[in-house]
């Protein structure tokens, strides 16, 4: 099976459509991993509702007119599943009550709730102390990777935990036991480490109620920002390892949209209840790859890096099953 064949083929189940008749939210879903775990649950048979800032009429502070959420929905629905886009501000809580009121009128059930909102690229800045970073500049970093995610739960929980079984998935970047070494940023390592806590926290308030809370991370992400940022496209981003020799254990979004889409499908998801994953973790766990059929065993490699150790070739850590 060629990359591309691959890149589209949804996570080996039993049933071709687990999720047929569950609804899906994935707040933060324009671009990157957040398009590609509505792609993937859609693959999958779900209804995905699909947020964010960008439509074909109006562009976020993040400046990308190359992806919309229209654009996102359309692509679930190509994949088998039923596409909602929507744009919301998921600052705005009362945008976010009225997305929830929706899905509820539409369809009196919410079985997937992914925060994956961020959108603060642009603001982090690295090697600089606390007091250096203009404050402003911080918490609206804050803001955007860490409110959004609590007006998100606090509004959509209730409906998520009606039905029983419901799952809630925090999306971070790095997980507990990684992000131990500081993430040489103030407030990023506080924006990516709250996600972590949020999902601790949760799992076991929502416990009583059949549901599953948990934070998940991609590794090295070849989103469509960073394939711009290297100046490489994802056919030829290997091309990029020059500039960069971790980039040769980045992965493709599909990555961690296969691992959302195999927890939300997985009967017995309450065994990960409260905790800390990440996306080669689980794609080893439920048996699928990457596009290009290996798994990128990205955090073993990455939290020596950030412990200032030599992890060695990356390479070695693309299992190949």
């Amino acid at each position: 099976m060629s990359e591309e064949q691959n890149r589209d083929k949804p996570v080996p189940t039993t049933d071709e459509h687990p999720l047929r008749g569950k609804v899906a939210l994935v707040a933060g879903a324009t671009r990157g991993a957040g398009r590609a775990m509505a792609v993937q649950l859609g693959a999958l048979g779900a209804t995905v509702y699909a947020t964010g800032r960008t439509t074909r009429q109006q562009v976020s502070e993040v400046g990308r007119t190359t992806e919309t959420i229209e654009e996102t929905a359309e692509l679930v629905t190509a994949a088998g599943g039923e596409g909602v886009g929507v744009r919301v501000d998921h600052l705005e809580a009362d945008q976010v009550r009225d997305l929830v009121a929706r899905i509820e009128r539409d369809h009196g059930r919410l079985d997937v709730l992914v925060n994956d909102v961020w959108g603060g690229e642009h603001l982090v800045e690295f090697a600089k102390k606390m007091w250096e970073i203009d404050l402003d500049r911080g918490l609206r970093m804050l803001e955007l990777g860490a409110k959004t995610h609590i007006i998100t739960s606090h509004c959509a929980l209730p409906l998520l935990l009606r039905t029983g079984g419901g799952l809630l998935i925090e999306i971070t970047d790095g997980t507990a036991e990684a992000n131990k070494p500081y993430r040489e940023s103030f407030f990023y390592d506080l924006t990516k480490n709250a996600p972590i806590r949020m999902a601790f926290n949760l799992s076991h308030e929502v416990k009583d109620a059949g549901a599953t809370a948990l934070s998940l991370t991609p590794g090295f992400l070849r989103s469509e920002q960073m394939l711009d940022h290297f100046g490489v496209t994802e056919e030829n981003w290997r091309d990029a390892v020059a500039k960069e020799r971790h980039f040769a254990l980045s992965e493709s979004p599909v990555l961690v949209g296969r691992a959302v889409a195999a927890l939300a499908a997985d009967p017995d998801k309450a065994r990960w209840n409260g905790a800390s994953l990440y996306s080669g973790q689980v794609a080893k766990e439920y048996g699928f790859t990457d596009t290009d059929g290996t798994v990128p065993d990205s955090w073993p490699y990455f939290q020596q890096v950030m412990a200032g150790e030599d992890p060695g070739d990356p390479e070695d850590y693309r299992l190949r099953p």
